[in-house]
């Protein structure tokens, strides 16, 4: 007897497949933003309404009213749609039939991100109640999917207090039609962009009777995960495409700053920062292993790796996965990997680099990288959780934990991504839980090994030769410090056999080696206190002077209001006045924070001319008072600098002072100070009509504690010179003509690196 049985779940199996398979709310909305994205939306908002929410506080916590609301202007969902597709879990419309019939969207034809067709069932990680209103084009209609799960309890196990065996299909999902209401024509604002055209269609998911706790740390965590859905890299060099989908976040309507810093600051490090900039990379996998091959660009040098060389195949790592045996000759041979051809950018950090170097790493630096590491992305799409700090794919502290750390590069240390696609490998596939790929057949296994593999080899090979270099230089050095060591080789010399004489010597090198390491950093801090010093004594007359007259003005104003002399528009005038005053002491000391060691230590790309106006302002008055006419001549594009605030207003404050001191000599009449900003050359060229650089001046100009005025300190330009090194720049004086625009003094600040011109 034959019996035909069909499969009927159990509706617990939606526990299963939403809380229980999703592991957290960063999957689960990714999961909801996705499908926004497949939808061809322009944008899409998570908002946390009815929270509370404490900025300044960093409090985010949940109300029994607050609801998760995550809207698009996606094309929608017709009824159709609704019933045939978006009821029925791991619809097969999304699914591609070949690698060669890849699923695109209509309009900006995007890669289809869910084939699977369960990420919907991540909003049962969110929350209970859940109703979603959508608008297809060209719909004169809005409808409503209610999904009541409040009437169930946790495991779908009883209803409304009535214990029975619910299945699936005895669920009702109620769907209503109505009039558009959330989905009209209007502007709607997402980040800093206004979107007005095409707002007349899409989908609003309501969640409410919200599960789990939250927090502003666990909001601030999903919204910065959310961010990362595209690739970080492609905002960071400022690519924009059709594919791009903004995403953004609020809290009780406000909008919520994330990401946007932290992306600026890894930018600049990226960019100014990291020891080796492996670009452009690719891993070509050919007809066969010896025409396989790692092709890549290393701090702008092109080079083709094959796998098929030592320095690849004779790494054990690789061996053990891809050497399969010998010829009859003897020789290796090598499996041919499966996974497919990948594209990748790795930058690489030193950690302990010295404070001289360009490499050098400040703690808050150092945090910034190690918020990252190396992300995977398929088709532009994040491929979670690879690339959260503590995530380890590549398995290097599993191996830095059994072997030489020193042998690999840390995950600290690196920050890069790698990118697939769906078309070009086929054969690395998602899991179902959205977190990273499934481990099946060779090819996941073969793509992670020849990553460490390639890891290793710029490890072992590339970022060796730079440690090398670095000891070199440290050798250079020290050879040209060796005066008083090889004084104190002499000495050993004639107290050798005298065994008091050489206790007394060898107490005396211990000391004279612990005090040069102390006078050494004791140099570099009071370098960056006296550059402070020296800007804030500068800035301080103007704001003393208007915190005087905002005190006056009190005072003032409160005797008037004692004597009754004043009407309310009187008094709000004046109250008016009197904030412009205390306003322009604010903005001074916003500007004056910058100069401080906690800021300092920052290093992004910066405008020189927005720095340029923040100390006209407080020259302002200066310029005015000695009548000196300044004037900016700009050439080409904007000068942008990667370095700290810090570094530029206290090289420009020194040189207006500098400049503003000089041109008061007797007989100058015609005072002028010119700035050219040279965008072509990355140039800033400072010059005065005053008397000049003496001749026999100009060699210890830029030497500590030399001054050419009466009561100068001498470190002025000797800390600007200091500080532009640090970042790789330089400040000189003119030498050719052209640079010597005035008849006084003319300084040259060039903001090009100088292992730009290596």
């Amino acid at each position: 007897m034959e019996t035909k049985l069909k499969i009927r779940p159990y509706a617990r199996l939606l526990t299963m497949l939403g809380e229980q398979l999703i592991t957290n709310e960063q999957i689960a909305l990714a999961e909801l933003i996705k499908n926004a994205y497949d939808a061809d939306a322009d944008w899409v908002k998570v908002c946390f309404e009815g929270f509370e929410y404490d900025l300044e506080k960093n409090i985010i916590k949940a109300l029994p009213q607050s609801k998760i609301i995550i809207e698009d202007n996606g094309c929608g969902m017709t009824l159709d749609v609704i019933k045939n597709s978006w009821m029925n879990p791991a619809t097969p419309n999304k699914k591609s039939k070949s690698t060669k019939d890849i699923q695109r969207t209509p309009k900006k034809k995007r890669i289809i991100q869910g084939e699977k067709g369960i990420g919907r069932f991540a909003i049962l990680k969110l929350g209970r109640d859940i109703k979603i209103y959508t608008r297809p084009e060209n719909a004169n209609c809005e409808y409503c999917i209610n999904y009541n799960f409040s009437l169930y309890d946790d495991d779908f196990l009883t209803e409304e207090g009535e214990k029975k065996d619910l299945y699936i299909d005895d669920i009702d999902i109620l769907v209503t039609d109505g009039q558009p209401h959330y989905f009209i024509p209007r502007a709607v604002v997402v980040n800093n962009a206004t979107y007005d055209k095409d707002n007349h269609h899409g989908t609003r998911i309501e969640i409410s009777n919200l599960k789990g706790q939250w927090s502003y740390e666990k909001v601030d965590s999903v919204s910065k995960a959310s961010l990362k859905l595209e690739s970080i890299f492609e905002r960071i060099t400022h690519k924009s495409s059709l594919q791009h989908i903004e995403i953004g976040f609020e809290c009780n309507s406000r909008r919520m700053l994330l990401g946007d810093k932290a992306i600026e600051e890894l930018s600049a490090l990226l960019q100014n920062s990291s020891v080796l900039k492996i670009t452009e990379g690719q891993y070509i996998q050919g007809d066969s292993p010896s025409k396989s091959a790692f092709k890549y660009k290393m701090n702008g040098v092109p080079y083709i790796l094959p796998i098929s060389d030592s320095q690849i195949s004779g790494l054990k790592f690789f061996r053990n996965r891809f050497v399969e045996g010998e010829d009859l000759f003897g020789n290796t041979q090598l499996r041919k990997s499966s996974c497919g051809n990948f594209n990748f950018n790795f930058f690489v950090f030193d950690f302990v680099a010295d404070k001289e170097s360009p490499y050098y790493l400040s703690k808050q630096e150092k945090e910034t990288i190690k918020e990252h590491r190396i992300y995977l992305y398929r088709d532009n799409i994040r491929v979670a959780p690879y690339g959260d700090p503590d995530n380890d794919w590549l398995e290097v502290d599993k191996w830095r934990g059994v072997g030489r750390a020193g042998d690999y590069l840390s995950n600290d240390q690196v920050v890069g991504f790698v990118d697939i696609s769906k078309n070009g490998n086929p054969s690395l596939k998602d899991k179902t839980n959205r977190e990273g790929l499934i481990e099946e057949g060779y090819a996941t296994r073969d793509f992670i090994v020849l990553l460490h593999s390639f890891l290793l080899f710029i490890r072992q090979h590339p970022y060796k030769q730079y440690q090398e270099r670095v000891n070199q230089q440290k050798e250079q050095k020290m050879k040209a410090m060796q005066i008083v060591a090889s004084k104190f080789d002499e000495l050993k010399g004639y107290v050798s056999g005298n065994t008091k004489a050489m206790a007394v010597y060898n107490d005396l090198v211990k000391s004279y080696k612990v005090e040069q390491k102390y006078y050494t950093e004791g140099l570099n801090k009071t370098e960056d206190l006296a550059a402070v010093g020296l800007s804030v004594e500068t800035a301080s007359h103007d704001m003393s002077m208007m915190l005087n007259k905002g005190v006056d003005a009190v005072d003032n104003l409160i005797k008037d209001i004692e004597g009754g002399v004043l009407t309310d528009e009187q008094i709000e005038n004046e109250l008016h006045t009197i904030r412009g005053m205390f306003s322009f002491v604010k903005d001074r000391m916003r500007d004056i924070q910058l100069l401080f060691k906690s800021s300092k230590q920052r290093r992004r790309p910066i405008r020189v001319n927005d720095l340029l106006e923040k100390v006209e302002k407080i020259y302002k008055r200066t310029l005015l008072r000695e009548h000196i006419d300044y004037s900016i001549n700009r050439i080409g594009s904007p000068i942008i600098a990667s370095c700290t605030d810090a570094v530029v207003l206290q090289l420009l404050i020194n040189l207006f002072d500098n400049a503003v001191y000089w041109l008061a000599t007797p007989n100058i009449t015609d005072r002028k100070i010119l700035i050219t900003l040279d965008g072509d050359n990355k140039q800033l060229i400072f010059s005065d009509n005053g008397p000049g650089i003496r001749d026999d001046d100009k060699p210890f100009i830029f030497e500590a504690f030399y001054s050419g005025k009466e009561d100068g300190r001498g470190l002025g330009l000797y800390i600007a010179r200091q500080l532009l090194q640090r970042m790789g720049y330089s400040i000189s004086l003119a030498e050719v003509p052209s640079e010597k625009v005035l008849s006084g003094a003319n300084f040259v600040i060039n903001f090009v690196k100088s292992d730009d011109n290596d």
